[in-house]
């Protein structure tokens, strides 16, 4: 017979009050870590150095991005859901979190960035002015330069090598 401790079940702020947790309830939180740590797993080697994770679990995440057998890997990611139980893993989300961010904000930096330039190729003058004001660093030379190219190359169905150039120098202004 199990020998239980006396507050066993209850709930640390109302000793009188008891916590029941089901089993399904249970697994979904063991099946939710586990998805936590896959997701560290697939992360890029500089993104997952910056979070902060205890030594038995960096090992874990890094042996498991080793292994190829998909049975393997399965198991390994099962026991890392296994040492993240006993960690708070509060910290390892908002990080994460915060990378998701980082994607989203970049992505829409670019998308900004691509719009400029398609609007500076097909307005020409009237859209540079309005860059000029957003950015008064930017050379405008060089942009009135890039934008005619890539009128010219559009016209003749060339490849875009000047719109790629132009995007470039949209991009190194906009830092």
């Amino acid at each position: 017979m199990i020998d239980f401790p006396d507050d066993y079940g209850k709930d640390p702020e109302d000793p009188e009050e008891v916590i029941l947790v089901s089993k399904t309830e249970l697994k979904r939180d063991m099946q939710e870590l586990q998805q936590l740590g896959e997701t560290l797993v697939d992360l890029p080697e500089k993104q997952l150095e910056k979070v902060t994770l205890p030594e038995q679990l960096s090992d874990a995440i890094y042996l498991a991005r080793r292994l190829k057998h998909r049975e393997g890997r399965r198991r390994q990611l099962q026991f890392i859901g296994k040492l993240m139980r006993d960690i708070d893993v509060t910290e390892i989300r908002q990080q994460l979190e915060q990378f998701d961010q980082q994607s989203r904000a970049f992505r829409q930096h670019f998308h900004q960035l691509e719009q400029w330039r398609d609007r500076l190729v097909a307005e020409g003058d009237s859209a540079l002015n309005e860059w000029m004001a957003e950015h008064p660093d930017a050379d405008r030379h060089q942009l009135r330069q890039l934008i005619r190219q890539a009128q010219k190359e559009q016209s003749q169905q060339k490849s875009p090598a000047a719109s790629r150039k132009l995007f470039k120098v949209l991009r190194e202004a906009s830092e």
